[in-house]
């Protein structure tokens, strides 16, 4: 299952990126994570950073969505909203590895945000995966 975690959070190249330069501010940013497997509670938080340059804040949807990027399975187009600082996600891949990825994402400040990323997926029918990403982020400073 661990193995099917990383190709979803491969697929996705995303979970710890921010953007947009009229909401969110280019800086290094504290990202923290809570992973829940299942129907059980939440693991312990997991504290990581990313360093965003100016660059890469001009674009809340792209920076934010997953890249499509496997084998032996189709993606589908991504479904994707973004209105009121507020991002929603959806894309779906059949084949060998069947897995839906959604992803909701509030942009409440300039120098924050949250979000929840779900994984399922399956393979020949057979659950393989069930979790679900909690991130919180907050800018703490300009990059080193």
């Amino acid at each position: 299952m661990t193995n099917i975690l990383c190709a979803a959070l491969a697929v996705l190249g995303l979970s710890s990126s921010i953007a947009h330069a009229d909401d969110i501010e280019s800086g290094l940013w504290k990202i923290t994570t809570r992973i829940r497997n299942g129907d059980g509670p939440p693991g312990p938080p997991m504290a990581s950073s990313k360093c965003l340059t100016a660059e890469q804040t001009h674009d809340v949807a792209k920076t934010f969505s997953p890249v499509a990027s496997t084998i032996n399975s189709k993606c589908a187009p991504i479904e994707r909203s973004f209105a009121d600082r507020k991002l929603s996600w959806k894309l779906v891949c059949k084949g060998q590895l069947d897995m839906e990825l959604t992803g909701d994402f509030n942009f409440d400040s300039p120098r924050h945000y949250s979000a929840t990323v779900t994984t399922k997926a399956a393979m020949g029918g057979v659950p393989m995966a069930n979790s679900q990403n909690m991130l919180e982020a907050e800018r703490v400073s300009d990059c080193p």
